[in-house]
């Protein structure tokens, strides 16, 4: 199945979007100029002594009936976006049905990825020179794509396990909750969805969300609820603006703290040897327990209330964000890797398109709510969060592509 969605327009859009804390001249050569996602069914087949993954030619589930129409019809998940690779699709079947093991399932597949694309390189270089070289280097290339779309679905199943865990399930397909042409999505989550931020980042956040929908932090109940429409196009790059902001955020707020952790105090320099000294690998360790769900966000917080609050006393995030120079801008806001590129390109698309083809028309216009619009731009905020640690996970064990 083919699915294009072009969002040419995101760079500016991103900028008009953006809180004027992060508005900058730079902005627009730091977000991809469009999105254009393909999508192909692949396979892989691997087995550990651990776990043995069984492909199959079809993948059976369930979907439980209800009354919405934006129940589940195809994927017992309801995920926008459906695992299409072997390892997505074992992921899927172990979260269903033995949860607590994903976290191990997830590291099995990685190293059985890396090994797997790993190997089949390693023999192309053996066979430079030799008659058989050219075939495996096709061997080689198709086993780098082929890896390359298994490690995205275990990353967009690491996403989805994130939002598990806050209980806010992924909003489906909006074709599934469009009636009469208008969206509602219910029940909104949004104290779930701000959860996962520190204070300082859900300050920012709260002011994106009234810049791009246009409605005031203090609202009434009767305001949230009230009318407007929207083009779907124009909501879509909303929500992948939105994705990226999430991405900056997690980017800057860690670089925020990694700088006050290694920050010298005055008073005490055996205090401040020892943080240096410290840091690093407590921020590695950090990094696999955030994905693996040992810890949350309040950790930074609580780490930072060891010292006294006047030695720890911080700026504020919005100002530190706003003395960003230009380079250090771009590599808070630009996407690592490649797969964390095509990741958001194949959710917006699989999220916005419709049913049969994917596409989606410039000039469809829906009626929403304002509740609904903030619903998924916490969404996409949290998406991009989730995303950031991922993608640091997920590149320990299996090495992303670096997103020139």
């Amino acid at each position: 199945m083919d699915c294009n969605f072009s969002l040419s327009a995101l760079p500016n859009l991103s900028l008009q979007f953006l809180p004027s804390t992060v508005k900058s001249r730079y902005l627009p050569s730091v977000f991809p100029p469009s999105f254009t996602v393909n999508f192909a069914d692949r396979s892989l087949t691997s087995s550990t002594g651990f776990f043995r993954r069984e492909v199959r030619s079809r993948l059976v589930v369930v979907a439980k009936a209800g009354s919405s129409h934006c129940e589940p019809s195809s994927s017992s998940l309801n995920t926008p976006l459906e695992p299409r690779s072997a390892a997505g699709k074992f992921l899927t079947s172990v979260f269903q049905n033995q949860r607590q093991l994903f976290h191990v399932a997830v590291a099995d597949e990685l190293k059985l990825l890396a090994d797997d694309r790993d190997g089949a390189v390693s023999r192309m270089f053996l066979s430079s020179g030799s008659d058989e070289a050219f075939l495996h280097r096709r061997i080689a290339q198709l086993k780098v794509n082929e890896c390359q779309i298994a490690v995205e679905d275990v990353m967009y199943m690491l996403i989805f396990f994130k939002f598990s865990e806050i209980r806010v399930p992924l909003v489906p397909k909006l074709s599934r909750c469009i009636y009469n042409g208008r969206l509602e999505i219910w029940p909104p989550k949004d104290w779930e969805l701000e959860s996962i931020h520190t204070f300082e980042v859900l300050e920012m956040i709260r002011e994106h969300v009234c810049t791009v929908i246009g409605l005031r932090a203090n609202s009434s109940v009767t305001d949230s609820w009230a009318t407007t429409e929207i083009q779907l196009l124009q909501l879509g790059r909303v929500y992948a603006a939105s994705v990226l902001y999430g991405y900056f955020l997690k980017s800057a707020s860690l670089r925020h703290y990694l700088e006050h952790c290694l920050a010298v105090p005055h008073h005490d320099p055996h205090v401040s040897c020892r943080s240096m000294l410290q840091f690093p690998d407590s921020l590695s360790h950090g990094l696999s327990n955030l994905v693996l769900g040992h810890e949350s966000n309040k950790q930074s917080v609580s780490s930072g209330q060891r010292s006294s609050k006047q030695d720890w006393e911080c700026e504020k995030l919005k100002r530190y964000v706003m003395g960003f120079d230009a380079e250090t801008l771009r590599k808070c806001a630009k996407l690592k890797s490649k797969e964390a590129v095509n990741l958001i390109e194949k959710h917006s698309c699989a999220l916005f398109g419709d049913d049969k083809n994917g596409l989606l028309k410039n000039d469809d216009v829906i009626l929403t709510s304002f509740s609904s619009m903030r619903r998924l731009v916490l969404e996409a905020v949290a998406f991009g969060s989730f995303l950031w640690d991922t993608e640091e996970y997920v590149n320990t064990i299996f090495k992303l592509n670096e997103n020139h």
